[in-house]
């Protein structure tokens, strides 16, 4: 049990001798790095372009750093294992100064931003955000520098439910769907028996259901072995704590909705509106999330999760204020990893194939042995 409370937050390797086993043995790039640079703003601009149709959303722009006070940055994993960069610009000699955060992640931004736009319901944006995420081990898909699509889609009380939920996951699983297609019309040597597409259809399956087939795994196992099994999943239902007396993951408990009660297809009661796309990557063969979203808190959803986590004392910052007066737009919003969505879509063995970011020597010697071209 131990294990699986280690595996509640961050990536899953737990050290560079495991990650050199799972980096692919047999690997060669299918675009050369002149090639790859070109298919990475093909699979952009084709997935930016049809998220905005698909879900009525326009670009804007976002910030990389934000005031500490605001409370608009992201915690992460609500376990303070991943604390944000933080300093001190001393503006005018230090008499109007400002303590600032680079920012982890644009959710609760997005939500502020609704409202600041003007979006009216069904309306919402779409950033093209980066971030810094100091604190992960530095591995196959994970890097310190972070590239996400991150929207956010003002909804009403009624849209709340998980029916409303899977209609927006099915419209972004159509845009990568179309971006994989897109991509390898413009270059034909990335569909290849060797690295199958993904699946044409995604399947919807709750964190508890994922538990029941692999009660005694760590929730990386288990996501490696329904992914396996399943191709392409949306686990829903992460947060709230499943029977075995563990979340599936934590989350952070301001912005997804994770203690709502909802019920299954066959009528069993459940609990949490958000979840992640995850599916099975045969380069790495290995679980690949491209991401997490969800249905955001409301004022009363919003409370039970921070008493829950023993974090009521936000309720004090501007965002948590707005949320609990009805300031600001009830939404449903996500950020799609845009290095991850390359490295799968391009068929790639390691992140920094797509991403310049910075990387310890250890690993970029391991990536040199394998024919891994990292950029630097």
């Amino acid at each position: 049990m131990a294990d699986k409370k280690a595996d509640l937050a961050g990536p899953g390797i737990g050290d560079y001798a495991e990650l050199e086993k799972i980096l692919p043995q047999d690997y060669n790039s299918l675009l050369s790095p002149k090639e790859t640079q070109l298919a990475t703003y093909a699979v952009k601009d084709y997935i930016e372009e049809n998220m905005c149709k698909e879900l009525n959303l326009i670009r804007v722009t976002v910030p990389l750093i934000v005031d500490v006070e605001s409370g608009v940055n992201d915690m992460l994993d609500r376990d303070g294992s991943r604390t944000p960069i933080q300093f001190h610009i001393s503006n005018d000699h230090d008499k109007n100064p400002i303590d600032a955060q680079v920012v982890q992640a644009a959710t609760k931004w997005k939500r502020m931003a609704l409202k600041q736009f003007g979006m009216g319901i069904g309306e919402g944006l779409l950033t093209d955000m980066r971030a810094v995420r100091k604190d992960y081990l530095l591995d196959h898909d994970h890097s310190a520098y972070v590239d996400q699509w991150d929207w956010e889609l003002a909804i009403t009380k009624e849209q709340r439910n998980l029916k409303f939920l899977k209609e927006v996951v099915q419209k972004l699983w159509k845009v990568l769907k179309g971006a994989e297609a897109h991509v390898q019309e413009q270059f034909p040597q990335l569909k290849t028996e060797k690295y199958p597409d993904l699946p044409d259809e995604l399947t919807f399956i709750h964190a508890e259901d994922i538990l029941d087939k692999y009660p005694d795994l760590p929730r990386k196992q288990r996501e490696t072995e329904i992914a396996k099994e399943l191709g392409a999943m949306f686990i829903y239902g992460i947060g709230w704590v499943l029977k075995d007396g563990y979340p599936h993951e934590m989350r952070a408990a301001d912005y997804d909705d994770w203690v709502t009660e909802t019920t299954s297809e066959d009528g069993r009661p459940m609990h949490g509106l958000n979840g992640d796309i995850l599916v099975w990557n045969p380069v790495t063969k290995r679980r690949h999330e491209l991401t997490s979203m969800g249905i955001r808190v409301t004022a009363e959803t919003l409370k039970m999760q921070l008493e829950l986590s023993n974090q009521l004392d936000m309720l004090k910052m501007p965002y948590h204020q707005a949320i609990v007066n009805d300031e600001i737009p009830l939404s449903i919003g996500g950020g799609i990893g845009q290095s991850r969505t390359f490295m799968l879509l391009l068929k790639k063995a390691h992140i920094g194939e797509v991403s310049a970011t910075v990387w310890p020597k250890i690993l970029k010697d391991m990536c040199k042995k394998k024919n891994i071209f990292v950029i630097e």
